[in-house]
């Protein structure tokens, strides 16, 4: 099979196309010929070996976590898909989903609707669902305020639309020219930046109920003040600097029972993923560069077949 790979540990010079050997699936794992993956900033993390402690590669490793597909192959133990089934998740820990062929891990892994485009059901194991996650572990009441640091990328994109169908007051910190973006999503724009913290006072004088934190480092420590109790700071990537600041990495949930939920909203259209730009297996290493650089207006998608 075609597969985008990193070969060591380090900047994007370590990326290009190999042809791998066709994975077979263990216990609990299905094989998809995949159609699209999704591009997230964890796969850029582990490539420059940010993650390598927590999450070990065997090089080369194929870059990717989420991907949509058709099963052509089902391992030992696994219930309710068979061949032919379209469907969505994570991969397992050995593979990754810039590939004509991925594994998935089945208890991450659902039943794609027939109406649902790949591309948009690729975006939804790891952005949507730490989206859900995040909000689930903030328990916020309707009338409460919300910062959604970053909100201009995937998880941010989603959160602000779940926020919003709660009746939750959204303000999200992201570049002036995602302004037309964020607002779609019902949420204020606090342009990024020296002075944000004082820029959202301007909205919330009083500050907000909760940030849910998708940069991390100086951005979240910037924001951070703005939180009433600092336990009400969740973040998708930064656990050192929450820790720091008085939160909590985001709880994970990490199962089916997740991707079935969010797809149902996304059948209910209270979830639009808002693909933004989709590129060839070919041409994998734009698609991993346009989230890298931050600039990404939704989530990036690579299509397959």
């Amino acid at each position: 099979m075609k597969a985008y790979v990193f070969t060591q540990y380090g900047g994007p010079e370590n990326q290009e196309i190999q042809e791998l050997p066709t994975p077979e699936p263990g216990p609990s794992e299905v094989r998809i010929a995949v159609r699209a993956a999704g591009v997230n900033p964890i796969d850029w993390k582990i490539r420059q070996g940010f993650l390598r402690e927590f999450l070990p590669r065997d090089l080369p490793a194929v870059l990717g976590g989420e991907a949509a597909g058709v099963v052509e192959a089902v391992g030992q133990d696994v219930d309710g898909f068979a061949v032919g089934d379209e469907v969505f998740g994570n991969t397992s820990s050995t593979s990754g989903a810039y590939a004509e062929q991925a594994l998935l891990s089945a208890a991450a892994t659902a039943k794609k609707p027939g109406g649902l485009p790949f591309t948009a059901a690729a975006v939804l194991p790891i952005a949507a669902a730490t989206a859900y996650d995040g909000l689930a572990q903030l328990k916020l009441d309707a009338g409460a305020t919300l910062l959604i640091n970053g909100i201009g990328g995937g998880v941010g994109v989603v959160a602000a639309q779940l926020a919003r169908d709660r009746d939750i007051t959204v303000v999200g910190t992201a570049s002036e020219d995602k302004r037309v973006l964020v607002e779609s999503l019902g949420a204020i724009l606090v342009p990024s930046g020296d002075g944000v913290a004082e820029r959202v006072r301007q909205i919330l004088p009083e500050g907000v109920d909760a940030i849910l934190d998708l940069v991390g480092g100086d951005a979240l420590r910037a924001v951070a003040e703005l939180a009433g109790d600092r336990s009400r700071i969740v973040t998708a990537g930064d656990p050192g600097t929450a820790a720091e600041v008085g939160g909590v990495l985001i709880e994970r949930d990490g199962t089916s029972t997740v991707l079935d939920a969010v797809v149902a909203l996304v059948a209910q259209g209270k979830i639009d993923s808002h693909v933004g730009e989709v590129f060839p297996l070919d041409d994998a290493g734009s698609a991993l560069a346009a989230v890298e650089a931050g600039h990404a207006r939704g989530k990036v998608v690579i299509e397959i077949g």
